[in-house]
């Protein structure tokens, strides 16, 4: 791809690293914001170093906030015995859409790969076996992805808690095996938790 300014092929290729875009659909979107007018372009700029330079993670589940403890963790409505596990801030909000979830969330921040070079101690797992451990939790739903990485981080975490005394659940599969959580309908998704399963019987499968 040939162009006729450096500025423009260097804002092109910044643009292209962004997840599912590609050069042409770079060109596109850069040469939209050429059009616009440049607060515009100010505003957009402006939000995402604000964004990026002010965002915090919630010190007790890890879900992107702008506080230190966030929203879900802070709402005394809330069943603060019952944890959601989830791999990323995208599940949490296409859960909260369903609205059939009223406990509190844990964000592992990935899933256990070795492939990829992922193993426990750069994910959450040991902040949520420590919530366990403080024995003020009744239940965890384990609510990864029905992939081989999913099953594997779920099964590492139910290892370290089995012993303790709280109840183990996974969502409902419902969600078509290899499926993502947040390309789930939102019913479909309500109901798997609401329809939960104990842990010990998907490890029969």
């Amino acid at each position: 791809m040939e162009f006729s300014s450096k500025l423009l092929e260097k804002a092109v290729n910044e643009m292209a690293q962004l997840p599912g875009i590609g050069k042409r659909t770079a060109l596109r979107l850069v040469l939209h914001l050429l059009k616009q007018p440049v607060e515009q372009t100010q505003f957009l700029s402006q939000a995402l170093t604000t964004m990026r330079e002010e965002i915090k993670f919630c010190k007790s589940c890890h879900n992107i906030s702008d506080v230190e403890v966030c929203e879900i963790c802070n709402n005394s409505a809330r069943n603060h015995k019952i944890i959601c596990v989830v791999e990323d801030v995208r599940d949490v909000m296409a859960i909260e859409n369903t609205n059939q979830f009223k406990g509190i969330y844990h964000v592992l921040g990935g899933k256990i790969s070795p492939i990829d070079g992922v193993g426990p101690s750069q994910l959450n797992i040991h902040s949520l076996v420590g919530k366990v451990k403080s024995g003020q939790i009744e239940e965890l739903i384990f609510a990864l992805s029905s992939t081989m990485e999913g099953d594997t981080t779920n099964f590492y975490i139910y290892k370290q808690i089995k012993d303790l005394e709280i109840k183990t659940s996974t969502i409902a599969r419902g969600i078509a095996v290899g499926d993502e959580l947040e390309y789930a309908d939102e019913v479909t998704l309500g109901r798997s938790i609401l329809h939960r399963v104990p842990f010990e019987n998907s490890l029969n499968r």
